[in-house]
């Protein structure tokens, strides 16, 4: 396989981003007001993944965790987390929060615990998503 390397998102791969994210099943709302805070996975210099954090002061929410069909299961998930994470670190993120649908089993690896779900997550994803957060002041 190409290598694949992770970097920060260019505006011009925002379409490519958002076609992830449709692919995925992912809800792409909002996604171009988090492009600074978006990494993506390049192969042969193509969008082959993505990951995002919205940041609300001392708070992030991680999400648009999306891998081409293909690429599922290589790692490159995790890649991508581990990414978001360690962006999250350096911008002085206290906590980082997700609502999931499918992958609850796939975050804990991380750190990621299951919460109840607030009002701030109730119109956010449907109701069968599970909220988990990850304390990185404890995970440090």
């Amino acid at each position: 396989m190409t290598e694949v390397s992770i970097g920060p998102a260019r505006q011009d791969e925002l379409p490519r981003i958002l076609a992830l994210l449709e692919e995925g099943g992912l809800p792409p709302d909002g996604l171009e007001n988090h492009l600074s805070t978006t990494v993506v996975a390049r192969r042969e210099g193509r969008v082959v993944g993505s990951a995002a954090l919205e940041l609300y002061g001392p708070a992030a929410l991680l999400r648009s965790v999306a891998v081409r069909r293909d690429l599922r299961g290589s790692g490159l998930g995790c890649r991508l987390t581990e990414a978001t994470l360690e962006l999250s670190r350096g911008l002085g993120v206290e906590e980082t929060y997700l609502l999931t649908e499918t992958a609850d089993l796939f975050f804990p690896r991380f750190g990621f615990r299951p919460i109840p779900r607030s009002v701030e997550f109730t119109s956010a994803c449907p109701v069968s998503a599970r909220a988990m957060v990850l304390d990185l002041r404890a995970a440090q």
